[in-house]
């Protein structure tokens, strides 16, 4: 997926949100800034990627500024305040009438999740807004292949999970939960280090999901979504044996659509700015379960 013109304002916006997260020195603010803007004149082309360039501006951050982690504050409020939402979500997928019906729920859960993320322009959430948002899931769901994800899972005998934020990590324990009970095996993975609000290790035994799924690893880098040229090679093993792959975020669907897929990745999230909204043909706002290829 190629960026469209307002990307480069979203790049520079968020940019400066994460720079003012990152520091209080105005010269250091300024500096980033400045960074940012000579990165988005040298790079910003009709043939760039979104992620791409959101991972060269996040490390821009954090090199300058010393911050690793600018969003660790967002962060753990998402953890906590979807803890609390934790019991609400496992009852609308228990009341599911049969297994197919819960992994439904719970894939919708998990999508809804991917709501939790922050300065991106236009997308207006607050963490007052997830319980509707739950209750809305199914009404809000405009590409749905769960039926033919969960076709796939049931014979899939083990499952590879990219996981996206912070706080969505912990609506993703129901889903392999499920996946669990439909007897597979589940390989969970996060980021190496932090890169916008992305999950780490931090967020996996915050959440539990160290308990939950049969193996937990990391991608080996800390960039936006899937850039195999920056994996470690245990991560690229495992994700070459993988023969079906969760992969939750509009990060993820911004960087694997850039490759040729030789197995079903079951993309999963929420089109939460207009240009990914645009390549998938569907409005923005609206929640995303794509089978691909």
């Amino acid at each position: 997926m190629k960026v469209e013109p307002e990307c480069s304002s979203c790049l520079l916006s968020r940019g400066c949100a994460e720079t003012y997260m990152a520091t209080t020195n105005p010269a250091l603010r300024f500096r980033c800034m400045a960074e940012l803007v000579k990165l988005v004149n040298r790079e910003f082309k009709p043939t760039s990627n979104a992620a791409d360039l959101g991972t060269k501006r996040d490390k821009i951050i954090r090199e300058l500024t010393g911050n690793r982690d600018p969003y660790q504050r967002t962060k753990k409020q998402s953890n906590l305040k979807a803890r609390e939402l934790l019991p609400f979500a496992a009852r609308f997928v228990e009341e599911g009438y049969n297994q197919e019906d819960r992994f439904k729920k719970a894939c919708l859960c998990a999508i809804v999740g991917n709501i939790m993320e922050f300065d991106i322009p236009g997308h207006n959430f607050t963490l007052k807004d997830l319980r509707k948002t739950i209750s809305d899931a199914a009404k809000d769901l405009v590409i749905d292949d769960v039926d033919k994800a969960y076709a796939l899972a049931v014979k899939a005998g083990e499952v590879l999970y990219l996981a996206d934020n912070a706080g969505e990590i912990v609506f993703d324990t129901l889903l392999v939960e499920q996946l669990k009970n439909m007897g597979l095996a589940v390989t969970y993975v996060v980021k190496e280090a932090p890169v916008i609000n992305d999950a780490t290790m931090e967020d996996v035994e915050f959440s539990g999901m160290d308990k939950l799924a049969d193996k937990v690893l990391t991608t080996g880098a800390d960039a936006v979504g899937l850039q195999l040229k920056l994996v470690s090679p245990e991560f690229l093993k495992v994700y070459s044996k993988a023969k079906l792959v969760f992969a939750k975020g509009m990060g993820y669907a911004e960087t694997l659509t850039e490759y040729e897929l030789k197995k079903p990745h079951f993309l999963m999230f929420r089109t939460k700015c207009q240009p990914v909204a645009n390549y998938f043909c569907a409005p923005r706002g609206k929640n995303i379960a794509k089978l691909m290829p």
